[in-house]
């Protein structure tokens, strides 16, 4: 490929700097408008990115609240959620 057609391209209608903001905006808005069909993972990045560059107050903590609702609805793992009373022992009964 040249240098032309290369800087032609990267030459969109939008000026670079300012188009992938308003499009990761709107991926993780999508996410979240449907929260059934994507994985715990995909919401909770999608909630990290409103939360961190949403455009009012209230979508920003509208975000933070899903997000601890999809970490407290996701199985524990790696011992990242452990209660702080939890015993790692098995019981031993007799």
């Amino acid at each position: 490929m040249t240098r032309a057609v290369m800087k032609t391209q990267r030459q969109g209608s939008t000026p670079p700097g300012k188009a992938w903001p308003a499009e990761r905006l709107a991926e993780a808005r999508a996410v979240i408008a449907d929260v059934a069909h994507h994985s715990d993972h995909l919401i909770r990045l999608a909630c990290q990115v409103l939360a961190r560059h949403g455009e009012s107050d209230a979508e920003c903590r509208e975000a933070q609240v899903l997000l601890l609702i999809v970490d407290a609805r996701t199985p524990q793992s790696h011992g990242r959620h452990q209660r702080p009373d939890a015993d790692d022992d098995p019981e031993v009964t007799s």
